[in-house]
């Protein structure tokens, strides 16, 4: 019971931590525009990674906690070694020598192993539950948009403080906004993702050489990706645009087709896992059609909600979830006992919700 408290506090304070530093930096007006700044291109981002956990949705809990660990835990420790790593080079380098040390090395090593620490984390203490790629892709996601939205309100705020919104002359918040809000909001993430699928391919491949190759190819490239980024942004001008629209834009379109590829293919795994579970009775036959797309699982909770009210849509979100991770087990021999033991609970948890959802649309019949 007390390490789940001790990381909220840990995180709580963090939190604190950053908010005071840029609340000492820049004003409290300047930080409080960054926020507001700051919530419109995360909240695209995080609604695209919701998109992607459609399927098997992972606890919100732990969703919460990877943008907290990403905006808190990963963004201070980023802070203090690259701030050491700019002072370091700046004393042994020559003044402003720091800065382009810190971006071209220190930030990209240093961030991204912060925010994948999370996921391998995650990797460790459910390891049962983590299914693959897209496990991986969207706690790695979540764990950067935590940091690019704390990143982003130091930005936006330091913006406003020194040039306001901006006009024909200088460059404020709006300019800001538009490049790293409307033109760029997915570079965090993008590096974050690489690695997440490599640890996702690790999470569910059988040779050990990939369970260590796959996350390291992973990092290694998000950290070369973003090195790279870095180096065009110091460089600017043509050569900015040409990273991003050469390199980055094409790459993140490539990231996008490859994970509605493995949601696709997420989607092949239920749909062939159903008929065998109902040969098992685990389910009804008349589910198998319900169960195997998402319009008809939305439709089926829209239905239990408008009938029995809003505990039995969410018995039927529990049951539709359980069927979805029995599918994934199934695809597994279950030869070892942790495999069979989560079966196991699995079952109950479905049977118990299917339990539930019947006895509440009993009483609203009756009622």
């Amino acid at each position: 019971m007390l390490l789940p408290v001790l990381g909220l506090i840990v995180v709580a304070l963090c939190g604190l931590f950053l908010f005071g530093l840029a609340t000492a930096r820049v004003g409290p007006l300047a930080v409080t525009i960054g926020v507001l700044a700051a919530l419109v291109p995360v909240a695209g981002v995080v609604a695209g990674f919701l998109w992607v956990d459609r399927w098997e949705p992972e606890p919100a809990k732990f969703l919460l906690l990877a943008f907290a660990w990403g905006a808190c835990i990963a963004t201070i420790t980023a802070l203090l070694i690259n701030t050491t790593a700019e002072a370091v080079g700046d004393e042994l380098l020559g003044k402003g020598s720091g800065n382009t040390i810190a971006a071209l090395v220190s930030a990209p090593v240093v961030e991204e192993a912060a925010k994948a620490l999370f996921v391998v984390l995650i990797l460790w203490r459910r390891s049962s539950e983590f299914d693959g790629v897209v496990d991986g892709v969207v706690y790695a996601g979540f764990s950067a948009a935590g940091f690019a939205f704390t990143e982003n309100i130091y930005y936006f705020g330091r913006a406003f403080a020194d040039y306001g919104f901006g006009d024909g002359h200088s460059q404020g918040v709006i300019t800001a906004f538009f490049l790293r809000g409307v033109l760029a909001p997915f570079t965090h993430p993008l590096f974050a993702v690489l690695t997440g699928i490599g640890i996702g391919i690790a999470a569910r491949t059988t040779t050990k050489a990939m369970k260590v190759l796959a996350p390291l190819a992973g990092y290694l490239a998000a950290v070369s990706l973003h090195a790279l980024w870095n180096s065009a942004a110091l460089l600017g001008g043509s050569k900015f645009l040409t990273v991003y629209f050469l390199i980055m834009l094409p790459l993140f379109l490539g990231v996008v087709y490859l994970v509605v590829l493995q949601r696709r293919r997420e989607q092949r795994i239920i749909a062939t896992a159903l008929p065998h579970m109902a040969a098992a009775r685990w389910i009804a036959p008349s589910e198998v059609d319900l169960l195997a797309s998402l319009p008809g699982r939305r439709a089926w909770r829209r239905q239990a909600k408008r009938q029995s009210g809003k505990r039995a849509a969410k018995a039927v979100a529990v049951y539709q979830a359980s069927v979805t991770e029995l599918a994934f087990l199934d695809r597994r021999a279950l030869t070892s006992d942790a495999d069979r033991q989560r079966q196991q609970e699995l079952l109950r948890t479905l049977k118990a919700a299917r339990a539930e959802a019947t006895r509440l649309a009993d009483e609203a019949s009756r009622g």
